[in-house]
């Protein structure tokens, strides 16, 4: 089963929250960095401490940024090459951080009324909120891709000074970000910043999730120490129940599409959320070569979903039908091997493994450091781990 992740904004939330709470779930801030590292921004560096806030202990984290490396107007075309161009991240990584980044150029552009690539960014074009956003998409991919459910967030109230003067909180591209998802006006100071407000839009679905069991909880502390509340994201991380899912299969016959294309749809579905997406060759009418695209989705997603489809594929139209799945239980092993650390991830039934499959990505850039055959790596992580749990 496809782990779940339960957000709840406690004290708002922001991208260093984010970051904190991911840490503290035990994500290595090391393998967050390894990953950011190619992004081309120099010059910062995490500091991790322990922290509390009305008693409630977790981490706190600050991406420290040397005074000479200070940035902070960068249009969307700027940030979308820095993401584009980074080869430390994978697709998925990509897709989602360049979603955030988009849906913020958005909001943007309709609170001062010019077109996107007009927007300048001022605070979130700076090294850390670059960090925070690309590290968010680092974190889920780390975690297992989860589906992500995230609480209301509160907005808080007042006033705050920003590059462009003093301004109502919420904060009027925070506001945007959050039209049509519930929301909280309620606490004092700027509770949720528009960083974490994106965070929210297009990284989870806001409302209860399904009944999980809960593995692991994570405080992320934010810097401000509030009197109502604990200034806490609190991240409930676990896995949903060992029994059959109801889910929607969602299907397209494409007879024009590119190579490219079709990598480019299967791509964005998953990062979108599908469970599942895949291409088998098919002979159409007249005997044109085709292929059908489908895509396994939670039903919360099937709407969303097809509309992606009809409006990023060639087709006319997207066949739907309901199926049952019975998934086995999922969790991350780190194991050693000669040349490092790599992740497996096992497939469980009862506690006891059925089935134990290295990351490639890990295998690969283990491999390509230590100048070894990828296949030499993999088998050695497959060696290290334990057939029971």
């Amino acid at each position: 089963m496809r782990p779940i992740l339960y957000l709840e904004p406690v004290g708002g939330i922001a991208g260093d929250m984010f970051l904190a709470a991911a840490v503290d779930l035990g994500v290595s801030p090391d393998a967050i960095a390894q990953h950011l590292s190619g992004l081309g921004v120099p010059g910062w560096r995490f500091h991790t401490e322990r922290a509390v806030r009305h008693a409630i202990s977790g981490t706190h984290l600050d991406v420290v940024v040397s005074e000479e490396e200070h940035h902070p107007h960068r249009s969307l075309s700027d940030i979308r090459a820095l993401i584009e161009q980074a080869p430390t991240l994978t697709p998925s990584m990509r897709e989602r951080a360049l979603a955030v980044f988009q849906a913020i150029g958005e909001a943007e552009a309709k609170v001062h009324g010019v077109p996107v690539e007009s927007i300048h960014f001022h605070e979130v074009g700076a090294v850390d909120s670059i960090v925070d956003v690309c590290g968010a998409a680092v974190v889920l991919e780390l975690l297992g891709n989860p589906e992500v459910w995230c609480a209301s967030p509160p907005l808080g109230s007042g006033t705050i000074r920003v590059a462009h003067g003093q301004m109502p909180i919420p904060v009027p591209a925070t506001l945007e970000l959050l039209r049509d998802v519930p929301v909280r006006f309620e606490g004092v100071g700027e509770l949720t910043t528009p960083t974490g407000a994106a965070l929210v839009k297009v990284l989870t679905r806001v409302g209860m999730p399904p009944d999980f069991i809960v593995e692991k909880v994570g405080y992320g502390v934010g810097t401000k120490d509030f009197r109502d509340r604990p200034n806490v994201l609190r991240a409930s991380l676990g896995r949903a129940e060992d029994v059959a899912q109801q889910l929607h299969v969602l299907e397209v016959n494409l007879d024009d599409a590119t190579p490219q294309l079709l990598g480019h749809l299967v791509e964005r579905l998953l990062a979108r959320g599908a469970l599942d997406a895949w291409i088998v060759p098919a002979v159409m009418k007249k005997g044109r070569p085709g292929n059908v695209l489908s895509a396994l989705v939670p039903g919360t997603l099937r709407d969303t979903l097809m509309d992606l489809l009809l409006t990023e594929s060639t087709t006319l139209g997207v066949r739907s039908h309901v199926v049952e799945r019975t998934a086995l239980e999922r969790t991350w092993r780190e194991v050693e091997t000669p040349w490092g650390k790599v992740r497996v991830k096992l497939g469980l039934r009862g506690g006891k493994v059925l089935n134990a499959w290295p990351e490639f990505e890990d295998c690969r850039r283990v491999a390509e450091e230590a100048g070894v055959p990828l296949k030499q790596v993999w088998a050695e992580a497959l060696r290290g781990m334990p057939r029971e749990e």
